[in-house]
């Protein structure tokens, strides 16, 4: 009853099988294992924030590059604030209200000054509401400073409040080194921190998670791939039994003779399901019984 497994169809179809699920539920694998990722990053993000505020401080050499692993870490510097080139950063949030950061580059320092050579550390001193407005922003720290924050990692176009273009002068969209590099004229590090402590009438900025990283979008479309590549291995082997089962029922109907009735088709003039009778390929077609009219030579 079975011999039609061995056919050649069924080969193909069986071949299909034994490759795609396998293949289904790795893919499904692989993207929850992704998805836990995410969670397991995220609570280490929020026990990191919860930690700030009592954080050892590491030196900001140690940190660098920036990872999802030392983004939001307490990094500590020392350098000298550059009071030519302080940046507003306009339609920032902060617990709901509308208002801009207060970014300063800081000087990293080497020994005992500043090292003309080395790159600029962007520094978010603090948020302020309302629209910018440099007339608000309090005063540099004057002389070497050790500065202590949050490190964080680059910002791009898709960061939340992020402003490609079109600002006035003195205002910065996006924090990065990449937008930096053309407004200032010494090198810039492909990082930031906000300070843990903000002047009055400043407000600290929070830390956030680094893109690609978190509970964010991607993490639950990670969790829906699951899902989908798990209900692909279960329809294939839903369609696998459901062409079985009909190829097993033919057989057994064929065995009992229960075949289903084949419509005849058609002659080249007769109707359909008969022959024509003037159709000289038909055996069924009746013999000349000499009703015809003949010719008077004999011919019909």
């Amino acid at each position: 009853m079975y011999r039609f497994l061995l056919t050649p169809r069924w080969w193909g179809i069986n071949l299909f099988v034994v490759l795609s699920i396998p293949v289904c539920l790795f893919m499904g694998t692989w993207q929850l294992g992704r998805f836990d990722a995410r969670v397991d990053n995220h609570r280490e993000q929020e026990r990191a924030a919860a930690e700030a505020d009592h954080a050892r401080a590491e030196p900001l050499a140690g940190l660098l590059p920036v990872t999802q692993e030392t983004s939001g870490r307490t990094a500590r510097v020392t350098g000298r604030y550059d009071a030519r080139h302080q940046l507003l950063v306009p339609d920032r949030r902060l617990d709901g209200a509308r208002g801009f950061y207060v970014l300063s580059l800081l000087r990293t320092a080497d020994g005992g000054g500043a090292r003309s050579d080395a790159p600029a550390l962007p520094v978010v001193r603090g948020w302020l509401p309302g629209d910018a407005d440099p007339a608000r922003v309090p005063e540099l720290p004057r002389g070497e400073v050790t500065v202590t924050g949050a490190l964080q990692a680059p910002e791009s176009q898709g960061t939340t409040g992020a402003t490609p273009g079109g600002l006035p002068e003195g205002q910065l969209g996006i924090i990065s080194d990449a937008t930096l590099v053309n407004l200032v004229p010494y090198g810039v590090e492909r990082a930031w921190i906000t300070l843990r402590d903000a002047a009055a009438p400043m407000k600290p900025v929070p830390p956030v998670a680094p893109a690609n990283s978190g509970l964010d979008m991607k993490a639950f479309q990670n969790l829906g791939y699951t899902a989908e590549w798990f209900v692909f291995a279960a329809f294939v082997v839903f369609m696998w039994f459901r062409l079985f089962r009909r190829e097993v029922e033919l057989v057994r109907d064929a065995e009992l003779g229960l075949l289903p009735d084949v419509p005849r088709v058609s002659g080249p003039s007769g109707p359909a399901g008969r022959p024509d009778p003037a159709d000289p390929s038909d055996p069924s077609a009746s013999p000349d019984d000499g009703s015809r009219t003949r010719s008077p030579s004999g011919a019909a």
